[in-house]
């Protein structure tokens, strides 16, 4: 019998990481809920290195962000 292929997926939220980003994302919240560690520190101690997390909203808000997996985020 045919089984159909489902593309594996994040169980992280795009919405919710785009919230976290948009008013967090200087502090990386966004990133360490993706499950990022290692760059949520780097923003937290950067400030998001100012124009990092302004690209994340844009890759969040147009779904090219991915997890610490590499798995696209659900909607």
């Amino acid at each position: 019998m045919f089984q159909p292929y489902y593309a594996p997926v994040s169980p992280r939220s795009r919405w919710l990481a785009f919230i976290l980003c948009l008013f967090l994302g200087p502090v990386g919240v966004h990133r360490f809920y993706v499950g990022k560690v290692g760059t949520g520190l780097l923003y937290l101690f950067t400030g998001g290195l100012l124009i990092g997390w302004i690209l994340d909203l844009f890759a969040l808000l147009f779904g090219w962000f991915r997890d610490g997996a590499g798995l696209p985020l659900i909607y």
